[in-house]
């Protein structure tokens, strides 16, 4: 298989994580595939017409993307019991569109600040993006911390990949005010050698 990735992307790092977690990294061989909206990476070209990492290609069905799809697919592949069966599955699956949720907001602002011209950004969109991270990781903190300090799997990942890119982009506006719990748990999640194994370049 090849994985079309960008080391930078969080999406990519859920994937990356569950390749390591289920010992399927090298299963795959990556290839770098680094763009924005506005230039975006000739080698998607053809294998993802959203143009977007990840994508994941296979020698024996159509290249998968988004990285929902090819965590669900990687996990079934390896029968690591990831997405869990029963209704923790649905529990599992809303706390990754949580968690999605949050760097789909990152990225926009992300976005605004370095992609848009200095005098066209606007600030009360970028905040109105922060206001969803803000009021995402308050409910982690209240409804979710049972569920992140029980058995892994694909909520608690991408739960800490959003977290992770949004110390990595957005570490200024501080997330973790007003949620203790949600800061602590990250603290000791994000020592897991997968994490440490993917954690973004700086730049």
């Amino acid at each position: 298989m090849k994985l079309y990735y960008s080391p930078t992307s969080p999406y990519v790092r859920k994937v990356m994580v569950l390749l390591h977690e289920t010992g399927q990294l090298d299963d795959v061989e990556l290839i770098g595939a680094s763009g924005t909206p506005l230039d975006p990476a000739d080698p998607l070209m053809g294998k993802n017409p959203l143009t977007k990492v990840p994508a994941l290609e296979r020698p024996d069905g159509p290249t998968l993307f988004d990285s929902r799809v090819i965590c669900a697919f990687l996990d079934a592949r390896a029968q690591g019991g990831f997405y869990p069966d029963g209704n923790a599955r649905w529990d599992t699956l809303t706390l990754e569109a949580l968690a999605d949720g949050i760097l789909d907001a990152a990225l926009l602002i992300t976005y605004e600040g370095r992609l848009r011209p200095e005098g066209m950004q606007w600030g009360s969109w970028a905040d109105a993006q922060w206001f969803k991270i803000e009021r995402a990781c308050a409910a982690l903190n209240q409804r979710w911390m049972a569920h992140l300090a029980g058995p892994l799997d694909m909520g608690q990942i991408a739960v800490a990949c959003a977290l992770g890119y949004v110390d990595f982009r957005h570490d200024a506006r501080g997330w973790r005010k007003g949620n203790d719990a949600l800061a602590a748990w990250y603290a000791g999640f994000e020592s897991r050698p997968s994490l440490e194994a993917t954690r973004p370049p700086e730049g």
